[in-house]
């Protein structure tokens, strides 16, 4: 019923217990999730365990703070693992300079290569922003990314902020963020996204939602950010749990 649109099962954090993890999500409505892998590693197990389970798929691209790193022989491994059939996006990608691993013109110049990958191989994009969201929207803008789309993961915007990637044609996921009680730009952004570009996730096994903050994150929980977006927006649980999917589905042309 659930779609966690944005989970790190393929983290060293879940090594022993991969199999119940996602038994506890299905107990709780997560059904289906997208787990991302952001440098070499944890690409290829994002892309085994879509290869093990039905109901996982894979977001595979090159993080920011690995932006040094990238090389051609990177890009090159990377577009040919986007051609598989369960790479539903590419990501996650953007800028980050809170952790500032690699100068800005770095960061900037892998961004917009790996955005050029994803118009070439008509995949819609996952976007890390990290105390750089006013380049994260020009550089967006300058792409025109609205000829394949996205999502802004883990939004941590105002409502003002959302409108803008909202505008670019981007969807809006909301994390475990949502929960926390002095998060109100991001609950004032969860309240007015419109509900066809609404997305829900958890960035597991980080960012963990109000009961169980500062403990690990598990897919499992993205139903406590439905929950929350459910109560802002005065819906239905499980409106707020079909739709979010729906999107999801729609997004990641998953046919089922």
């Amino acid at each position: 019923m659930i779609f966690d649109s944005h989970t790190h099962l393929n983290a060293e954090q879940f090594n022993d217990d991969i199999p119940e993890t996602i038994a506890r999500a299905q107990e709780l409505g997560v059904t289906e999730m997208a787990v991302v892998g952001f440098d070499t590693p944890t690409i290829e197990k994002s892309l085994a365990l879509s290869q093990a389970y039905d109901n996982i798929y894979s977001i595979i691209g090159w993080h920011p703070t690995e932006a040094g790193s990238y090389t051609k022989e990177i890009e090159e491994k990377l577009q040919e693992r986007l051609t598989l059939p369960k790479v539903v996006a590419l990501g996650e990608i953007g800028l980050d300079y809170y952790w500032m691993e690699d100068p800005k013109d770095v960061q900037e110049k892998v961004f917009r290569r790996q955005i050029a990958i994803a118009k070439e191989m008509k995949l819609p994009i996952s976007i890390h922003t990290r105390d750089a969201i006013e380049d994260t929207y020009r550089i967006l803008k300058d792409e025109r990314i609205q000829d394949i789309g996205g999502i802004m993961h883990s939004f941590s915007g105002s409502g003002e902020w959302a409108k803008r990637f909202l505008d670019l044609g981007m969807h809006i996921s909301f994390s475990g963020v949502v929960t926390f009680k002095k998060a109100l730009d991001v609950q004032e952004a969860a309240s007015i996204v419109p509900l066809d570009r609404l997305l829900v996730e958890t960035d597991a096994p980080y960012l963990a939602p109000v009961p169980y903050r500062g403990k690990r994150n598990e897919p499992g929980y993205t139903r406590y950010v439905v929950e929350k977006i459910a109560e802002l927006r005065k819906l239905p649980f499980e409106e707020v749990a079909t739709v979010t999917r729906e999107n999801a589905h729609r997004l990641f042309r998953i046919s089922k």
